[in-house]
């Protein structure tokens, strides 16, 4: 069912964090596991229809947001990264994802989201 979810995240970005959390349990998932994967089924039931859309028209204007909450994991206090990558309008890179070490500040964590952003923005 998660794999299913996960395929789902290339179209559907508002629910990328929610899967995220879910996959660090799928070695030993427990019925609150299974509750918040039926809440998030239930979200995308009713709103069918949503997701990307892209556009050949308008100006070919890169934008890219970024963001990170500091030790937002409870159980190892890491921080998670947060980015989306929009050209001409249309979303074309986003990523969330723990950082891989624990930021003493949250300048620190922050800091880490925009160098990660920054990164992909001179890939593209």
């Amino acid at each position: 069912m998660l794999g299913k979810l996960q395929y789902l995240t290339v179209t559907h970005l508002d629910i990328v964090y929610a899967i995220n959390l879910l996959s660090q349990f799928v070695a030993a998932p427990r019925r609150t596991h299974m509750v918040a994967v039926e809440r998030v089924l239930r979200f995308l039931k009713c709103t069918p229809g949503q997701g990307i859309l892209l556009t050949a028209k308008g100006p070919m204007k890169l934008e890219a947001y970024c963001d990170a909450d500091w030790a937002g994991c409870l159980d190892t206090r890491q921080s998670c990264t947060g980015y989306l990558i929009k050209v001409g309008g249309s979303p074309v890179s986003w990523k969330s994802k723990k950082q891989s070490m624990v930021a003493r500040s949250s300048v620190d964590a922050e800091y880490r989201a925009m160098a990660t952003t920054v990164s992909e923005v001179i890939w593209l």
